[in-house]
This record gives C-alpha cells, structure tokens and sequence, in this order.
C-alpha cells in the first residue's frame, strides 16, 4: 500500500525488452536501501524488486501491466515518480493508494496561475462513477484533489512543491498518465452497480 506522496524522482537507466514485457533498469537515491520482493511504485504502478546496486533497482513489468498503464512508453533516461510502500507505524499523508493503475488519461492542458498550476486530464468516460469533486485521485503516483469535473475531464490544482519534487513540471499536453481511481469510491460504485 502507498499515500501517493511521492518520495524522489527517479531516472531510467536502462530498458531491457522481454518476450512479452519488460526489465527496467531505476536509478534513485534510495536503491541501496530496497531488497528483493519489496513493492515499490513507479509512476504510481506497483512493482517488485528483483535486483538491486547501492544506485539503482530493476523490476519488471509484464504484459498485463504494459496493457494498462503507460509503462510501455518509458524509454532510457525518462524521469519516473517512486514510492517505496508505506511503513505501518508510518504518517499517512496523501490517501489510500494500491499502485493497481485503472486506466491512463491524456494530459488536455496546463495552466500556470500566479501560485500554481491546473492541469486538465481527458479520462475514458467508463470510469465516471469513479470520480467526484474534490475527491482523490492519482496520477503517475501523485495523490491529487480533483478540483473540477466535467464526463470527460478533470481538473486537478498542482502546488508548487508538487511541481518542483515530481514529474509535473515535465509534463505536456497529449502526454499519457497512469490514473488509480480512489479505492472507496470504486467499491461503493460497483456496490451500487450490483444493485441495480
């Protein structure tokens, strides 16, 4: 389990392609500090460790995971958020994240305010039930506030910090994001789906 709040940026160092998926090659502040099977998030996707060096970590990530997230684009050099899982004695500062991507949206906009920045996303229209105004939502790992909400589009406000420790500030218009919908929200819509 993680809250979303990002904990470095990481940089792909090396992609191995693989029959079916793929071997990344992360390297990051904390890579000296994982071991192998521990989860860690990577644009907000759960990975496991399989090998580590006092720079970096490698996991993979297989056919079923390149099928729902954004994964498949990364190539050698691209910055990714990381997470490594929340600790149980640990503050729980963002919301209740699992790293099981639902599906990506497209980066619409990015408008700079005087403070901040709103960054408008386009998500498939099959998941609306899953999101409502002010709720949570993440992107690319980032726990984030919906702000505005249309069938199609959503908003969310990016504080400067948020920009300035993650992959934010990289981001463009049409570039794909990996979006895990809030996980109370998804049992209660498919709660209420059965219902009726």
């Amino acid at each position: 389990m993680f809250t979303g709040i990002i904990e470095t940026v990481g940089k792909i160092e090396q992609i191995h392609e693989l029959e079916g998926g793929r071997r990344l090659t992360i390297a990051c502040p904390f890579a000296s500090e994982v071991r192998k099977d521990e989860s860690v998030a990577v644009n907000g996707t759960c990975l496991t460790v399989i090998a580590q060096t006092e720079s970096a970590f490698d996991a993979i990530a297989i056919e079923e995971t390149l099928s729902k997230t954004s994964l498949g684009a990364l190539s050698d050099d691209d910055f990714v958020n990381l997470e490594r899982a929340m600790l149980a004695h640990g503050r729980f500062d963002g919301h209740i994240v699992q790293g099981h991507v639902d599906a990506t949206g497209t980066v619409e906009s990015i408008e700079q305010l005087a403070d901040s920045w709103l960054v408008t996303i386009r998500y498939p229209e099959a998941y609306s039930s899953n999101l409502i105004p002010q709720g949570s939502i993440t992107l690319d790992g980032i726990s984030l506030t919906v702000a505005r909400l249309t069938d199609k589009l959503f908003t969310v406000a990016i504080i400067p910090h948020t920009w300035e420790h993650t992959t934010v500030q990289s981001w463009q218009s049409g570039r794909r994001v990996n979006l895990e919908f809030d996980v109370i929200g998804k049992y209660v819509a498919r709660i209420l789906a059965g219902r009726s």
